[in-house]
């Protein structure tokens, strides 16, 4: 817990330094409702879950530097770079990853559980989402088909009391989540998700309900992030009291505690391993800074299974006359001619003036210079630009 906390600390540092782009959403304070329950999972045991998942990957063994240089966009990141901070990820380790569309894990949670019936395997899937997620169609459709097929998995609402800046009172009927999918066949429970051990139990409990009796059910922890939603919220939707309330009950320091008072620790044992955890990270951030970026002409490499069987043109690249195939991105951009066009495009995309032929788009530059096509006169063009209509422009925004 010590090592997310700090993690996620960092990588919101990082975030304000500008070395990752996109989105960032910290789990500062959910740290025990994520340890509470991958402590408890086997490691063929598949785990998916949202767009606030460092921690979740971290606490399935992920390294911490490969996880920060996926933050970065970096080749050595668990996406190699290609997902960033909203899509951390690991089949090795059986981490499906997180998804920036909300609720759109559940479904493919169903279809990791259904998977591991069919192939005649105890795996269980525990799928983790937030009580904004609660609400969407998937979630409904996968407790009914989950409820029907007898999957063997555990659906974790991580409630920590907002959808994005809303409060669960404002966007959700039902505030008991647990017994939201009661009717769809899903028995629920409830559990304090500030409490890491609290929530290794009823996980534990649930996890065997799964592996041995093949159905699925639902934990709800009420946790809290003390942060935003992401890097981007304002926070006007609660007070800071609110906050400073929630931040008592702190897993960490309650954790810590409880162990010295057993006995089971000596008191300033969390400093030593917060030292500890201080290296790892400067370590992380230092190997993440030094991992190379992607190189551009590898934008279309691993979109999809591609062999002699499977042979068609799954993405087209239209910024030359000719346009190619999106797979063949690094045979193409090795000729002359794809290079100064796109160099082109890029001009004209930038600051280039009418009449030079940089500064025009690269298939219309192109053309004039092979004799192909007339060129439209630049009178025609701006037409072109102010003929929208206020209703064109408000569907484009």
């Amino acid at each position: 817990m010590a090592l997310i906390r700090r993690f996620e600390e960092e990588a919101g540092r990082q975030y304000q330094r500008a070395k990752a782009g996109g989105f960032l959403h910290l789990a500062i304070g959910e740290e025990a409702t994520i340890v509470g329950t991958t402590s408890v999972m086997r490691p063929d045991d598949y785990l998916i879950g949202t767009y606030r998942t460092h921690g979740h990957a971290i606490a399935r063994g992920t390294d911490p530097k490969n996880v920060m240089a996926e933050i970065f966009g970096r080749e050595d990141g668990t996406a190699r770079g290609r997902g960033g901070s909203m899509h951390i990820f690991d089949a090795e380790r059986r981490f499906m990853g997180g998804y920036g569309i909300v609720g759109g894990n559940l479904p493919i949670a169903a279809g990791l559980a259904l998977a591991s019936d069919l192939k005649g395997t105890d795996d269980v899937t525990v799928c983790m989402f937030g009580d904004g997620a609660s609400n969407t169609g998937n979630f409904g459709e996968t407790m009914n088909l989950a409820a029907l097929w007898s999957l063997p998995v555990v659906f974790l609402v991580e409630n920590n009391l907002y959808g994005m800046g809303t409060s669960i009172e404002r966007h959700s009927a039902v505030t008991d989540l647990s017994r939201k999918a009661e009717g769809l066949g899903v028995p629920g429970e409830r559990v304090d998700g500030m409490d890491v051990v609290a929530i290794r139990e009823v996980v534990a409990a649930h996890l065997q309900t799964a592996r041995e009796d093949r159905r699925p059910t639902l934990v709800e922890a009420f946790t809290y992030r003390y942060r935003g939603h992401s890097a981007a919220d304002p926070e006007i939707y609660r007070e800071k009291k609110e906050v400073e309330e929630w931040q008592q009950k702190d897993p960490i320091e309650n954790f810590a505690r409880r162990l010295v008072e057993a006995g089971v620790i000596e008191d300033g044992y969390l400093d030593e391993v917060r030292a500890g955890v201080d290296t790892q990270i400067t370590e992380a951030v230092e190997f993440a800074d030094a991992s190379p970026e992607p190189p551009l002409d590898s934008l279309y490499d691993n979109l999809y299974v591609l062999g002699e069987d499977t042979e068609g043109w799954y993405a087209v690249d239209e910024r030359t006359p000719d346009p190619f195939r999106g797979e063949r991105e690094r045979e193409a951009a090795k000729g002359e001619r794809v290079r100064d066009l796109h160099e082109a495009g890029a001009a004209y995309g930038g600051q280039a003036s009418d009449d030079d032929s940089e500064g025009r788009p690269a298939d219309e530059a192109q053309a004039q210079e092979e004799g192909d096509v007339d060129a439209p006169d630049n009178g025609a063009r701006e037409q072109g630009r102010g003929s929208g209509t206020d209703d064109d422009r408000g569907e484009a925004g």
